[in-house]
């Protein structure tokens, strides 16, 4: 029942499903129950565990005898990202779920069977190509540093500790790096490529003209030097355009000092040859796919307490720790 209640966009649609799959009869009041209860166990699991990490870290009393039971645990390489997507909270209005997605990263060598077709050819047959999988994540309507407290704990439970090839991919938001610095302070930080060229596209449109040859000839030229990993390049290009003018938005103005700033963490060349991924699509596609569609339903939005329940259940959910975390729900 608390599968339909997680996997169906709303509680009267999964009580259909339930009825159809095992000709019981349950209302959708009563799967909004079962699935709410169980969503406010294991929250209230993860806030125990999270108090308990702050604490101690890894290990309790004895060195490398851990206390939190590593489920699915990361190998040689693996990634975190993180982010946040907005869900509508009654008496609150439009609220941030903070998300964080972990996930094993492996590297395909040239022609390898499972390289598209695009990447055995071309510019790129020579470099590895990266893939991530076995993902798992937390949600909550959380501040930044309380959602730092349940990344840690989720990096624990898979194992990102001790990942001796761990990588933070993310969109260069301030809030990000410094919970993932303390949480995961070796981890290679990485700004995510996209976001990068977003905010190039962005100078060029402003200064040369939306659709312009000239704009996508300066952004072309800028993200070449990017790929290539000659990040100061593309931050003397900018300082060479007049940026300053208040008819600007800010990311165009702030564009130099944004590179500039981030110089250590746009390596792209480097971080390709070292099989580091370049994408925070893991943690997008969480937004996506395990938060807004059961949490962006039509009406007047969730209550607090229910939403912070839901995520919760969801992350077990979209993690493959369904039983288990009924397990743990009912041993405690």
């Amino acid at each position: 029942m608390t599968r339909c209640g997680l996997r169906e966009p709303s509680f009267e649609q999964a009580a259909e499903g339930y009825r159809e799959a095992t000709g019981g009869q349950v209302s959708g009041a009563s799967v909004r129950r079962v699935t709410q209860g169980f969503g406010r166990e294991v929250r209230t699991r993860q806030e125990r565990e999270a108090v308990q990490a702050a604490e101690v870290g890894p290990f309790e009393e004895v060195p490398q005898e851990r206390w939190l039971e590593l489920q699915a645990p990361l190998g040689e390489a693996g990634n975190l990202s993180s982010d946040g997507t907005m869900i509508l909270v009654r008496e609150e209005g439009w609220k941030e779920v903070k998300v964080a997605a972990f996930s094993q990263v492996h590297t395909l060598p040239p022609q390898h069977p499972d390289r598209r077709k695009a990447q055995r050819e071309g510019g790129r047959q020579r470099e590895p190509v990266v893939r991530l999988s076995a993902h798992s994540y937390c949600a909550g309507l959380w501040d930044a540093d309380t959602f730092g407290q349940h990344q840690y704990v989720e990096g624990l439970r898979r194992g990102f500790d001790r990942v001796p090839h761990a990588s933070s991919v993310n969109d260069g938001a301030v809030w990000i790096a410094r919970v993932t610095d303390t949480n995961f302070p070796y981890a290679q930080r990485i700004v995510d490529w996209s976001h990068s060229t977003q905010h190039l596209w962005a100078v060029g449109q402003a200064v040369y003209g939306e659709g312009t040859p000239q704009a996508t000839s300066w952004v072309q030229q800028r993200e070449t030097e990017l790929w290539a990993g000659a990040v100061q390049d593309v931050v003397h290009a900018l300082r060479r355009l007049d940026l300053e003018r208040e008819d600007y938005p800010d990311a165009v103005r702030q564009a130099p000092q944004y590179f500039a700033s981030r110089i250590a963490s746009m390596r792209y060349a480097d971080f390709r040859a070292q099989g580091y991924p370049i994408g925070s699509g893991t943690v997008e596609s969480a937004a996506r796919n395990v938060v807004q569609p059961r949490m962006r339903r039509p009406g007047r939005g969730w209550q607090h307490a229910n939403a912070n329940a839901m995520l919760a259940a969801l992350g077990e959910f979209h993690s493959g720790r369904l039983h288990w975390a009924w397990q743990q729900a009912a041993s405690a």
